[in-house]
């Protein structure tokens, strides 16, 4: 089958490999979409970060090259003995997380934690994948193949907006309005935040955050960000979301907050980032990460269900597995106004 494989950085494959069997306890999966992720992106341009490279992940035993993609959706053609939840021609998505004892606990913090289409054990930029049977979440009906694919990436911004403070009637501030920073609007939203602030330079991004209903803040038209942001707030905001992995952005996310208010930290970063202690020490502030996520994408589909994270809105590309790098990869970089591009493996 035809798979893209991360090789090295800037180096990543369209080769012919070995379709996956189907063990006990797993199923095959045919992919139908696969979307792209700032982490594959991060991996492309400046990895390895979660790809194996020196010594195999301890969990799927394998080091690159490895299959790339995990923000999958599919329909499983195979099931292997001691399925029990499953069966041929279901339609799915796939929570890409493995861990030491499985989906239990606090899963994503396991020290062992790795991501399908990062740590190995197959990736959605591939026309199959075998999964073990408790990554699997049925489509619901209602709900597309290209609404599944972003099943996966909103349950990062609900799991973001679920960890922090925030409550109905606050107010939130989103720094980076990329796929992940727009899904952390739309959660926002869910979560019944009453001001969502934007700050983004893209004038594409700014309408689609527009377009969500969030306020806009564009730096390159105010004197000082955070200055615009506790005017208009009367003080900053109860909770801010950092998702730009830029760091002059990271204190500006900090300095936004009001007092004892929060940051979260949703971006993975390739490099260090310099913040000032004062900033958090003398107003109490507080400044969090999260990882992923844990036990969200049945929440998530039901909020799809309701009309929120919606394809129609977020998808700006769907793109061929052969056009991968130039249409995708290359297309996220020099197009600001690309938001969430698909994969299609055929």
């Amino acid at each position: 089958m035809k798979a893209a494989r991360w090789h090295n950085q800037k180096d990543i494959r369209i080769e012919n490999i070995e379709e996956p069997k189907v063990e006990p306890g797993k199923v095959k999966i045919k992919i139908k979409w696969c979307g792209i992720c700032g982490s594959d992106l991060h991996e492309f341009l400046g990895g390895p970060i979660f790809i194996p490279v020196d010594k195999p992940h301890p969990l799927t035993k394998e080091t690159a090259p490895v299959t790339m993609g995990h923000e999958i959706s599919g329909e499983i053609v195979k099931v292997g003995e001691s399925v029990k939840n499953f069966q041929v021609g279901d339609r799915v998505v796939v929570e890409p997380i493995f861990a030491t004892h499985g989906h239990q606990g606090a899963y994503n913090l396991d020290e062992q934690m790795g991501f399908l289409g990062l740590a190995g054990g197959g990736g959605g930029f591939s026309e199959y994948v075998s999964v073990d049977e408790e990554l699997v979440f049925k489509l619901p009906g209602e709900l597309s193949y290209e609404q599944g694919a972003l099943v996966e990436p909103s349950a990062v911004a609900l799991y973001a907006v679920r960890s922090s403070k925030l409550k109905a009637g606050d107010k939130a501030a989103v720094f980076g309005c990329g796929p992940i920073g727009l899904l952390v609007i739309e959660a926002l939203k869910a979560a019944g935040a009453s001001d969502i602030y934007a700050v983004e330079l893209s004038s594409e991004r700014q309408q689609k955050a527009e377009e969500l209903g969030a306020i806009i803040i564009d730096p390159s038209k105010v004197r000082d960000t955070v200055e615009e942001i506790t005017k208009l707030t009367n003080g900053g905001v109860d909770v801010s979301f950092e998702v730009t992995g830029v760091p002059v952005v990271l204190r500006q996310a900090i300095q936004s907050t009001n007092i004892s208010g929060e940051t979260v930290i949703v971006s993975i970063w390739e490099k260090g980032a310099e913040i000032l202690p004062n900033d958090i020490v003398i107003k109490e502030r507080t400044v969090k990460g999260i990882i992923g996520y844990r036990n969200v994408f049945p929440e998530v589909l039901s909020l799809m269900k309701k009309g929120f994270f919606s394809a129609d809105k977020l998808v700006t590309k769907k793109i061929d597995l052969d056009d991968l790098i130039e249409e995708g990869f290359n297309a996220l970089v020099k197009e600001k106004n690309q938001v969430k591009i698909l994969v299609q493996p055929e």
